[in-house]
């Protein structure tokens, strides 16, 4: 396995306040818009549920390689990301975002080790360590020439 790995998505803004995300590994594009209370679409995800799904789904995911290396079987695993969002005099940010994981395991199982595989996903999971991470931001700007009629 390769020490290093490349992701990417493109956004589109398409009209009012919403737009489209796409990336090269799957089918589908995201619809998205901005959040209801600052005049969203309803139906659609905004991107700071998708920034919770990042995080649950990278949790989901990291605790079922933990628990495949570790060799112990859990039944289901449901995992739920909730964040409250506060303005602050510099914008709006997340002031806390709770994980809250469910593991069903058979009986007989040893709680000690569920506890253990869920403790190591928190700490490996790659998405949540990822947002006290600085972001680099690159600008383009792109003139558009207009066509003449003749």
């Amino acid at each position: 396995m390769r020490d290093e790995h490349s992701y990417g998505v493109a956004a589109w803004w398409t009209t009012g306040r919403t737009g489209i995300a796409k990336s090269d590994s799957a089918p589908n594009a995201i619809h998205f818009t901005a959040p209801t209370e600052f005049g969203g679409l309803e139906g659609r995800w905004t991107p700071e549920e998708l920034l919770l799904a990042s995080i649950a789904s990278c949790f989901s995911v990291t605790a079922r390689v933990v628990a495949n290396r570790e060799e112990f079987d859990f039944l289901d695993l449901q995992v739920e990301a909730k964040g409250t969002v506060c303005k602050a005099d510099s914008g709006y940010s997340f002031r806390q975002i709770v994980v809250h994981s469910r593991l069903t395991i058979p009986d007989g199982h040893n709680q000690d080790e569920a506890l253990h595989v869920l403790r190591s996903a928190e700490s490996l999971c790659l998405v949540s360590r990822a947002i006290s991470t600085a972001l680099k931001f690159e600008h383009e700007i792109v003139f558009s020439q207009a066509l003449a009629s003749v």
